[in-house]
């Protein structure tokens, strides 16, 4: 499969895909709690060297796990319950911090997005 630049084959250009995979590399380094120390977009893969800064995931707050998640993904009704501000149960606050547990620990992800 080819994934940027010219494809003698096809006789098709996909150079404007490398400006895309920037593009997403710079948004997922803002959200996601990674530094991208290098990359390498090649015509048919690519390399990335990632540092996870695991302290500042452990030092986010709950709101701004939500934000920066929903930078990306819109989330489940609930959290767009919470952000707009409505009156929500003891058990929706529960099921809200779970959401974020687990949030948590995928803004250490990178692949999987």
């Amino acid at each position: 499969a080819f994934l940027c630049g010219f494809d003698q084959a096809t006789q098709q250009d996909f150079e404007h895909r490398r400006q895309w995979m920037l593009d997403r590399l710079a948004e997922i380094d803002a959200v996601f709690c990674i530094d991208i120390c290098a990359y390498a977009i090649m015509s048919n893969h690519y390399h990335l060297v990632l540092f996870i800064n695991k302290k500042q995931v452990d030092n986010l707050t709950d709101m701004e796990v939500i934000e920066r998640w929903r930078t990306i993904y819109t989330g489940p009704d609930i959290i767009q319950r919470f952000m707009n501000g409505e009156k929500l149960s003891k058990e929706h606050h529960e099921l809200i911090s779970e959401i974020v547990e687990k949030w948590r620990e995928r803004l250490e992800w990178l692949l999987l997005c």
